[in-house]
């Protein structure tokens, strides 16, 4: 497997909390650190206006690359919403990483998804040697005609 990726959506959160872009940029800065997980760049925080007539009255979207991937939060101010996404291709620890973001938030119900991504991903030389051989066993060489 390449790694976990957890979402976690947040909902009834502060609405004050969800649109002020400082806050934002802390949580980016702090998390991976507490996941023992390494920066390799800074948080970038962007504010949105929502469109007229949709759903989406605006918020704020932000990222932060890590060595083994990112982590990025998604803000919707007036549905006091979050969504959040964290992709490692490292274990972390998905329930500290949940009550973190929750609480940052103010959540008052949260909802998370775990999956495994790139299940035939290959980490080690040997499998996708192994990989590599198994599926070449399957197919017959070309003879043209």
């Amino acid at each position: 497997m390449f790694g976990p990726h957890l979402t976690i959506d947040l909902y009834g959160c502060d609405a004050k909390l969800l649109g002020d872009m400082a806050h934002v940029y802390r949580i980016l800065d702090e998390m991976p650190g507490l996941l023992d997980m390494k920066k390799i760049s800074k948080p970038q925080v962007l504010p949105y206006e929502g469109s007229k007539g949709t759903f989406d009255k605006g918020g704020i979207s932000a990222f932060v690359i890590i060595a083994t991937s990112h982590i990025s939060i998604h803000t919707f101010v007036h549905q006091k919403y979050a969504s959040v996404d964290i992709f490692s291709c490292k274990a972390f620890d998905t329930d500290k990483a949940t009550r973190y973001i929750s609480e940052k938030f103010k959540a008052k119900k949260t909802e998370t998804n775990l999956l495994s991504r790139g299940r035939e991903f290959p980490k080690e030389v040997g499998r996708a040697k192994a990989i590599v051989v198994r599926e070449r066993r399957g197919i017959k060489p070309y003879r043209g005609r």
